[in-house]
């Protein structure tokens, strides 16, 4: 059985109390809070007031996925904003394992997550110090896209790794999950899917949190 972090880019954000108080009654494990700079992706979301906010009625923990240059810069004030776990990109990161070692002093669970076109094999030093590898499965910047087949392989590898090393991170998915791909997704390996778009627009959120909880 699945975790499941539905993100609320994806939500109304003019009910966005209402959509929280949806998720608290619901079956999600960790509400994920995308955050975009407009410079690492081309995309811009919201900062750390959005996070506050959410924290405020949010009752499930914050799996907070910086898609930001330099994160380094904000890791205090998104644990102070109530981010619960911090992931940040290998691709973001020059000096990886300081910003791991950072994000862990700050008391939140580190996370690095990997774009589609970069290996897993590249996190080979760094994954005893991680709580979480998120597998993008989407390019990076706007909810909505189209899943990428290759992340199979990637879940796949990634978890034959932990399994070979007896390492306990958790494989989080994100990016065009549904109903559809989550069975296989779980059984390569993941642990933690993702979902926006494909839980907001739903007739019943609520329900689609509980069939994917089920993959």
């Amino acid at each position: 059985m699945a975790s499941i972090a539905p993100s609320i880019l994806a939500a109304d954000f003019a009910n966005l109390q209402r959509d929280i108080e949806m998720l608290n009654a619901s079956d999600a494990d960790f509400i994920h809070v995308d955050i975009m700079d407009g410079m690492f992706v081309p995309n811009i979301s919201f900062g750390m007031p959005v996070c506050e906010a959410v924290n405020r009625y949010a009752r499930k923990p914050l799996d907070v996925h910086l898609m930001i240059e330099q994160p380094d810069r904000y890791l205090e004030a998104f644990r102070k904003a109530g981010a619960n776990g911090i992931t940040v990109h290998y691709e973001a990161c020059p000096h990886l394992h300081s910003t791991v070692q950072h994000i862990r002093e700050t008391g939140a669970a580190p996370g690095v997550a990997l774009n589609p076109h970069t290996p897993v094999e590249l996190l080979t030093d760094i994954l005893p110090e991680l709580s979480l590898v998120l597998i993008m499965s989407v390019n990076p910047g706007f909810g909505g896209q189209k899943f990428i087949e290759n992340t199979y392989n990637k879940i796949a590898r990634l978890h034959r790794i932990r399994q070979e090393r007896g390492l306990s991170f958790r494989i989080e998915v994100d990016g065009g999950v549904n109903l559809g791909n989550a069975p296989l997704l779980v059984k390569e390996g993941a642990d933690i899917l993702v979902a926006g778009s494909f839980v907001f627009s739903a007739e019943n959120p609520r329900e689609t949190i509980a069939q994917l909880k089920q993959s």
